[in-house]
């Protein structure tokens, strides 16, 4: 059973959504701030966050900070109605996704699932390896799903779920182009959907992390209208 954090300093909707994930069979945790929050995570780490980003105390992007200095679990932001600042800062700080509110609990049960699905594809045992699974040398990255580990000349690198994923798509086959398109595939289901600004704030962060391990990290290359490259080294 794997469990929610859901952090909001709104007691309906903690009530209401904790009711919905324990009905889909999630054990779920709720805090309304987030301090509280943090505080319980120093103890023990839920599977997966949902985090408010207005809060006392401690508000959601002070909350995923601090929580992308230890862990890579997978986080949800909820978002205001129209405030696309939030959410692009929000996934560059390393969100996995967002859902704006006011929102659909099936929905939010939807981008739950598929997250941990993701989690499940890169951290889960396979009696044989796959394409997916093996570990992967592109030059000066090396990749091991089963251990969700990367490095970059010899140097690790922390990913969130998101950021291993489309990596793994670009370095899967360098040279050739992924389109926005094909890279919201690799990352998301079917029935979630998510717009080009999302994936491009995921690989803007996916590049500021690669080069703090090498200043002139360059493989990941933008072709303007098109999609994205990954160019061995």
């Amino acid at each position: 059973m794997s469990k929610i954090a859901l952090v909001d300093d709104d007691r309906n909707i903690l009530t209401s959504v904790s009711m919905t994930l324990e009905a889909e069979g999630f054990e779920v945790e709720t805090y309304n701030d987030g301090q509280a929050a943090l505080d319980a995570f120093n103890k023990r780490l839920p599977d997966m966050a949902v985090l408010d980003i207005k809060m006392p105390r401690m508000d959601g992007m002070d909350l995923l900070q601090r929580l992308r200095q230890k862990t890579q679990m997978p986080v949800i932001f909820l978002t205001s109605k129209d405030d696309e600042i939030d959410e692009v800062l929000g996934l560059r700080m390393g969100a996995d996704d967002y859902v704006k509110k006011p929102f659909s609990q099936r929905l939010l049960v939807e981008r739950i699932r598929a997250l941990l699905r993701r989690q499940e594809a890169i951290g889960g045992e396979e009696t044989a390896p796959t394409a997916e699974t093996k570990v992967m040398e592109r030059g000066n990255l090396r990749m091991d799903p089963l251990r969700h580990a990367v490095s970059w000349k010899g140097q690790d690198v922390s990913l969130t779920v998101t950021e291993f994923l489309l990596l793994q798509a670009l370095a899967q086959r360098p040279g050739f182009v992924k389109s926005r398109d094909q890279l919201m595939d690799v990352a998301y289901d079917d029935q979630v959907y998510v717009d080009d600004r999302t994936i491009d704030s995921h690989i803007k962060r996916l590049r500021k992390k690669m080069r703090s391990a090498d200043s002139e990290f360059a493989a990941i290359e933008t072709l303007y209208g098109i999609g994205y490259r990954y160019n061995e080294e």
